[in-house]
Order: structure tokens, then sequence, then C-alpha cells
């Protein structure tokens, strides 16, 4: 294994212990872990929490690897200049100046592959409180490799407060590797957590990234861009952490309930449909019950 892989994974662990210790504190109960092995390579660890304030939660690590990436509907073998959030001309050298490079096809044709990262979706009980997702990743290819990753809020009833405290958050993550850097994300969010059946965004937005293989000032420099990756990741008990402190006790009946019942449907629309991340882990051989984490334990539509 190589030194990177031995760092990046290193830090996923240790991110995904303090985001469950910071969680469980808040709940005031513990995460159950849970092992789990890849017949192909490689494996993970689930970490998952039913409770009064948290429904239901997981914050999952996995570092998994094959003989061959696999080909991916949507993914990275088969995107164009939209899946790295713009489309003028010129915006594939605009993109690799910030650090975004996606692979060329014959990257990753047939190649040997590794990925781990840590990937986290909490429903909260209270309606008030919203739902949030974050993920950090790092896939290698053969000799290419490059960080993804982001955050973002989807709560049921949306407050400027909260809203703007986690787009706060994730600007000051952010800004030290470069100012063009929120703004690009923050679109590509928008982009990316768009339903276009429903014409509408999945919540409030965030940050989203891929394809990063480094920054501004060094936009081929794979230890920059883990830099950023980092900086991320310890932002997120920061960014959501106060908003449930904030909402977690306000009381709600049971039309409120009904409404986040039925407002639900929309994420699990979204991770069932458009979302690569579920792709990428049912395409290769992934956890199935690590992998549907994401859906919410109640629903109606």
């Amino acid at each position: 294994m190589s030194e990177r892989r031995v760092e990046v994974e290193s830090y996923f662990r240790g991110l995904r212990d303090r985001i469950v210790g910071g969680l469980s504190a808040l709940e005031g109960g513990q995460f159950v872990r849970k092992d789990w092995v890849r017949e192909e390579g490689g494996g993970g660890e689930m970490s998952s929490i039913r409770g009064a304030l948290f429904e239901k939660g997981g914050c999952n690590f996995s570092a998994v690897r094959g003989p061959k990436y696999p080909t991916v509907p949507g993914g990275a073998t088969a995107q164009g200049e939209g899946k790295i959030g713009a489309s003028a001309n010129g915006a594939i050298d605009r993109a690799a100046a910030l650090g975004l490079v996606p692979p060329r096809p014959e990257e990753l044709a047939g190649k040997e592959f590794f990925a781990t990262g840590v990937s986290l979706v909490i429903h909260p009980r209270n309606p008030f409180v919203p739902v949030v997702h974050m993920n950090v990743r790092y896939l290698e290819v053969g000799e290419s490799g490059w960080f993804g990753g982001g955050m973002d809020l989807t709560p049921c009833r949306p407050f400027a407060e909260d809203t703007a405290h986690f787009h706060e958050s994730c600007k000051r993550a952010l800004d030290p590797f470069g100012e063009a850097l929120h703004p690009r994300f923050q679109q590509w969010a928008k982009d990316y957590f768009y339903i276009a059946h429903r014409k509408s965004e999945r919540g409030v937005g965030g940050i989203f990234f891929d394809y990063l293989r480094g920054d501004p000032l060094h936009p081929n420099d794979l230890d920059a861009a883990f830099s950023l990756v980092r900086s991320v990741g310890d932002s997120f008990l920061g960014a959501y952490a106060p908003i449930v402190e904030r909402r977690r006790d306000m009381s709600y009946g049971d039309s409120e309930r009904d409404e986040q019942l039925q407002w639900r449907g929309r994420y699990v629309e979204f991770n069932l449909v458009y979302d690569r991340g579920t792709l990428f882990g049912l395409k290769t051989g992934g956890n199935i019950e690590a992998i549907f984490m994401s859906l919410p334990p109640l629903v109606s539509w």
C-alpha cells in the first residue's frame, strides 16, 4: 500500500471517530459499530445510531480495492464538462486552474483501483432539526488519484440563520485554499443536488466537489488537495452541532411530523435515482446495509 493511501486512510478513520464522538455527545447515546469485509478486497466499518434526537444516523468508513476500476453510469468514466459544474468555452481550463482535473478514459480503463472515505447521513426525529450529509473520499486508479467530497443541509423547515451559519462554515473551511473555491463548490452543490423530476433542489445546499488534485496555488499537488479535504472534514461538527442545539427542543405535533415524512420522500428519490456514491458502492460490491444507511427510517409519499 502506498504511503499516501496509508495517510489518507488513517485520517479518515480518525475523522470518523471524532464525528461519532461529537454526535454521540449530542444524542447522549452511543453509535453501534459493525465491521464488514468485501470479498474482492478491503472493507469498512459502519457506525449507526437510533436515538431520541437522531431517529436514524450513520457515519461509515470504508477502504476498498480491486483489480479493475468499475464503469459507473454518470461517474468518472462517462463525465462531460457538466460534471464539473460548467459548460462555457474554456471551462475545463478554468477548472484545472482550481485543481479540478477529471480523469481521462485511458487513465481508468482496466486499471487497479483503491477508494477510501467517510460518509454520513443524519435523520433527526424533530422536524425542525435538519438532515445533514457529509462525505470525503479519495480515489486512486492506476497512477492517478483525486479527492472529492462536500456537505449539504436538508431542512424540512428552513431557518435563514441556520442556512447562513452552515454556508459560512463551508466558506471558512475553503477560503484558505483560494477564495474562488467556495462559490464554485457552492454552485456545484446546487447543480448536483438538483432533483430534475421535482424541478427543485434537495435542500438548502452546501458544497460539493470532485476530481480535486490540488488547489488554485498548487493545481497538481495531491498534498494540497488532501489539506483542503482535511479542512472540510474537520469543519463538519462546527457547521452542524450549533444548529442541532438551536432546534432540538422546538415543539412539534402530528401535522409537522406528517410533513416531515412526506418531505423525506425527496431525499429517498435523490439517493436512489441520482446519487453517484450509491451507484459506485453498488457497482463495486459494497456493503448494501452501509450504502442504504442514507435512507430515512420512516417516509411517506
